[in-house]
């Protein structure tokens, strides 16, 4: 019988981001007996039926439309060493179980006892959803110690990173955006081995002239800028985060250093949104190497509008990303 993700991949071996994510789940099920899904209607889900027929019901937990008792119960489930992944089903989900998942980031500190639970939650914008489902929560999650929060654009990096979580010993929330599931695909390695490590960013497009930092849906907003640019003679340099916490503070400093100039494009609200975190650590960690003033390209602090013209001219677009570039290649 053939592996429920083989179908997810075309003939060349591409695989969406959901896919990969597929692939991830059923190869950390396969390694670990501990590891089972919940949430609600968890088994409904076309991702988890094939997973079901090959693993069994009993590791498959569907709970009620109540996401603080699915997090309370994940929670206790990792204190007493299973490790559990929470899928969550839409983005406000998340805020209905704040506190457990607030609560979960403290335990180790305050008791010591490791907690490996991962939460998958769909995030961001370009979907339509209006102020209810088309929100970033990157913020709100970075800023509670203990939780690391990963956000990966690519199909490769979202398998790898799954991977990551779900061996971390650490609650982890994996935003997944809902722009990239079915729009992004790429060759993504056959390998149950294959770990993508949290807290490291990556470059994906090198650059001379600007360094622009990005995370999720952005970097694919920033690659496209980037090829605007270069035939206007202006090299961009585009660094995926891929982990919002832990933050790698070193890449994004090496590469402002070699460009002097930096662009942060975010998706969460430009007011305290992540990167205002990000610009703040170059202008404090890297002025000596800056040649212009730090950049912030990000949507304002307003709800996600449900107009679809709204919605496009409240996210970042290449247009504005083109144009903040070559105002900044000026000074």
């Amino acid at each position: 019988m053939a592996a429920p993700s083989a179908a997810r991949r075309d003939e060349v071996g591409e695989a969406t981001y959901r896919g990969a994510t597929a692939e991830a789940l059923r190869e950390e099920m396969q390694r670990d007996e501990r590891v089972f899904l919940l949430g609600r209607e968890v088994t409904a889900s076309r991702e988890v039926r094939g997973l079901m027929e090959r693993f069994g019901p009993e590791r498959f937990v569907d709970v009620p439309a109540a996401e603080d008792t699915i997090m309370g119960m994940a929670v206790g489930a990792a204190a007493e060493g299973l490790r559990p992944v929470v899928q969550l089903r839409a983005r406000d989900d998340i805020t209905t179980g704040f506190d457990q998942l607030m609560a979960a980031g403290a335990l180790h500190y305050r008791s010591g006892v490791s907690l490996p639970l991962v939460v998958r939650s769909p995030s961001g914008g370009g979907v339509r959803g209006g102020p209810f489902h088309s929100g970033n929560p990157e913020p709100w999650l970075a800023h509670a110690p203990g939780i690391k929060v990963i956000c990966p654009a690519f199909p490769t990096d979202a398998k790898g990173l799954l991977k990551s979580a779900i061996r971390d010993d650490n609650p982890c929330v994996l935003l997944e955006h809902g722009w990239i599931n079915r729009r992004v695909r790429e060759v993504v390695p056959d390998d149950p081995d294959l770990l993508v490590p949290i807290g490291k960013a990556e470059v994906k497009r090198r650059g001379q002239d600007v360094t622009i930092v990005a995370s999720g849906a952005m970097v694919h907003r920033a690659l496209e800028a980037a090829e605007d640019l270069a035939e206007d003679g202006v090299s961009a340099e585009v660094v995926d985060l891929r982990t919002i916490s832990p933050l790698d503070t070193e890449s994004i400093l090496e590469s402002v250093a070699r460009t002097g100039r930096a662009l942060v494009l975010y998706e969460s609200l430009r007011f305290l949104g992540v990167g205002a975190e990000v610009a703040a650590v170059i202008a404090e960690a890297g002025f000596e190497h800056l040649d212009a003033p730090v950049v912030r390209v990000a949507p304002p602090n307003t709800p996600v509008p449900f107009s679809a013209p709204l919605e496009d001219a409240f996210l970042p677009q290449v247009e504005d990303i083109v144009e903040a570039v070559q105002k900044l290649s000026g000074w």
